[in-house]
């Protein structure tokens, strides 16, 4: 069983809106591990694709088209597939509209950051998940 289930970009998997990943050394070898399963609440868009960012409860991409319905898909699918594995932890990316916790960014790509959580982040709060971020990982996992 998976203690933690990971944003998938974290693991190295080339999911972000550009084509790219954020892998994380700690995180990948979690995964090889098989102590973490990874999940991309946004594997059902295109990649690459338009940036997006959460403006109040919906979620927009850079030319304003609301884009909240495919992120709400996403992170109820990823939901189920953390508690399908028995996940009781997370690491997301830092500020993504679908995995930031406690930051992201505010809507107006200008970079500028605000509280908060993307919405995989909240999901996964409200089944008591403790959350962390590439930039704050657990004391367990630091070399």
């Amino acid at each position: 069983m998976a203690l933690f289930v990971v944003s998938a970009c974290l693991a190295g998997k080339k999911c972000r809106y550009d084509g790219k990943s954020n892998a994380c050394p700690e995180i990948v070898r979690l995964v090889e591990q098989g102590r973490a399963i990874p999940v991309c609440p946004e594997g059902n868009l295109s990649i690459p694709r338009i940036p997006c960012e959460k403006r109040g409860d919906r979620i927009v991409d850079r030319n304003g088209r609301d884009m909240t319905e495919a992120f709400q898909r996403g992170a109820d699918e990823a939901l189920r597939i953390a508690l399908n594995h028995g996940c009781v932890a997370g690491i997301l990316k830092a500020r993504s509209p679908s995995c930031g916790v406690g930051e992201i960014y505010d809507g107006s790509f200008t970079k500028t950051r605000i509280p908060g959580n993307g919405l995989l982040a909240d999901r996964l709060l409200c089944h008591g998940f403790a959350l962390f971020t590439e930039e704050n990982l657990p004391e367990m996992l630091k070399d």
